[in-house]
């Protein structure tokens, strides 16, 4: 998969993106829906809400915040952007960009080297 690789899915929150049943995100550079491996999963505990997956590892600052801007700008208010990045940088150049544009940075953490960021659209423009 192609750093920049935008994998739209739509999961309940709390559930690891990109996995399920150990097939990782855009096996095969196809990109992953969780909803088609398994129509019956998450029944009952679907919110409806839906992410879009921007896989930004390997770029370094300032490349994954102009990506994600670029990516935000195309989104709806409201619709939530998850960033997979490798750069340590990006931790801070995440937390200023958000406060700079008003966009809220719902959750930040890293695993294995990768961080991964929340970010939903703002309201209003």
């Amino acid at each position: 998969m192609q750093p920049g690789t935008v994998l739209p899915v739509a999961v309940p929150f709390g559930v690891p993106v990109g996995v399920h049943a150990g097939v990782p995100a855009g096996v095969m550079g196809m990109p992953l829906s969780i909803r088609a491996l398994d129509p019956n999963w998450g029944r009952g505990q679907d919110t409806g809400m839906s992410e879009t997956v921007l896989d930004l590892k390997d770029l370094v600052c300032p490349l994954p915040v102009l990506r994600a801007n670029r990516a935000l700008r195309g989104m709806a208010a409201g619709e939530r952007l998850r960033v997979l990045a490798t750069d340590a940088a990006s931790v801070a150049d995440f937390k200023s960009y958000c406060r700079e544009t008003g966009h809220a940075l719902l959750s930040c953490s890293e695993e294995a080297g990768v961080f991964s960021f929340t970010i939903r659209r703002r309201t209003g423009d």
